[in-house]
């Protein structure tokens, strides 16, 4: 199909309807100096497993993506269903979105990662790739563990945080 073909997607439809599918929410960070920077992000995932490598998307107009990719690093925290709070707070344009929050820093790299979340990925940045309006960035596992595995992940879908509630146990 060529470009002259496709229609335009309404943004507002596009939003509602890929909100019917559920994301987890996550926290990616980094170290400015001293200073821990980061963000929310519902759009983390697996890429590999040999080498280990894991991805997310960021807005190129991100302010906080120019300092994780001068790091060369970043932490990932998963955030657990009772850490909504958390997921608000990193999701603003506040340029002090840590104030208030414990982390501690990621075995390898230092890089922050928020406490009582459900796991931790400890990352260097791999590679980035264009895509549209985002950048897609590719992290080089250093170390990971499950923090609190009596928790359970923080779910975004339809515009609100929830719950995943399992059907079955594999």
């Amino acid at each position: 199909m060529n470009d002259e073909a496709v229609l335009e997607v309404d943004p507002m439809l596009y939003r509602q309807v890929l909100g019917q599918f559920p994301t987890g929410v996550t926290v990616i960070a980094t170290l400015d100096g001293e200073r821990p920077v980061g963000l929310a992000v519902g759009s983390f995932f697996s890429v590999s497993l040999d080498p280990p490598l894991v991805g997310f998307c960021i807005m190129t107009t991100s302010t906080t993506w120019p300092v994780i990719e001068r790091s060369a690093r970043f932490g990932v925290s998963v955030l657990a269903d009772d850490q909504t709070d958390v997921c608000r707070r990193l999701a603003t344009k506040d340029p002090d979105k840590f104030e208030g929050l414990t982390w501690s820093s990621a075995p390898v790299t230092g890089s922050p990662h928020v406490d009582n979340a459900v796991a931790h990925i400890d990352c260097e940045v791999e590679a980035k790739y264009p895509a549209g309006d985002h950048w897609i960035v590719v992290g080089r596992v250093r170390h990971l563990a499950v923090e609190r595995s009596e928790a359970g992940p923080l779910i975004f879908c339809r515009g609100g945080y929830g719950r995943h509630q399992p059907l079955s146990l594999s």
